[in-house]
């Protein structure tokens, strides 16, 4: 589990392809203190294990299901990625509940400046946005933000300086593929919802016919 509070931005230092599956080895500092192998890095988003690692570095793979769900397939050598490590007990839950399990992507389609803020809209398939409330939470590519509005086609999330600074978030291109999980709450509800069968009142024995025949009439 997650938080969604990135630790540190790092950077692709190389990429390996196996098939339809890679391989990242991405530079990084803050995430490897104390690191072992087979601990989970939460890359962009999406819960990697580590597989190798130096002082400065680590790699991870990437199985086809999460090339295909995720934008790791979209990166390139330099390209830069919010680094989060796993939640330790003990550890303080300053954002959210974050698994790291994407639900897909979205689409960055414009950035607006509110004074200190930035407004993010992003655009994503139904299948996504139905699960997204104004007010509650969602990970994007691994950031712990607040829906501040959402339609049919769009949400928006308000951006302080602190997240400008310390996420690649505002320095994305127009158009860029964003990683999305939202709030697991809702995905559990629905599905428990969906199984639960309607039960019809069972119809009494007891009618006017009934009671004439014993005698009631």
């Amino acid at each position: 589990m997650f938080t969604g509070l990135i630790e540190e931005i790092g950077e692709v230092k190389a990429i390996s392809n196996s098939g339809k599956a890679i391989r990242l080895t991405i530079a990084a500092n803050k995430v490897l203190e104390n690191v072992k192998l087979g601990d989970s890095i939460a890359t962009n988003g999406v819960c990697l294990t580590v597989v190798n690692f130096s002082n400065n570095e680590f790699s991870a793979d990437v199985m086809p299901e999460t090339v295909n769900r995720s934008n790791l397939a979209i990166l390139k050598k330099s390209s830069k990625v919010n680094l989060e490590r796993a939640l330790r007990l003990g550890d303080r839950l300053g954002g959210h509940m974050v698994s790291g399990h994407i639900d897909g992507t979205g689409v960055l389609e414009k950035r607006e400046q509110d004074d200190n803020a930035i407004w993010v809209s992003i655009s994503a398939p139904q299948q996504i946005l139905k699960y997204i409330v104004e007010k509650g939470s969602i990970a994007i590519d691994g950031i712990s933000l607040t829906v501040a509005y959402v339609d049919e086609k769009i949400f928006k999330v308000s951006i302080i300086p602190l997240t400008q600074d310390d996420t690649t978030l505002c320095g994305k291109n127009i158009g860029t593929k964003l990683n999305l999980e939202c709030d697991m709450t809702a995905k559990y509800i629905e599905k428990f919802l969906s199984h639960q069968e309607v039960k019809e009142e069972p119809k009494s024995s007891i009618d006017m016919e009934f009671l004439k025949n014993n005698g009631y009439l």
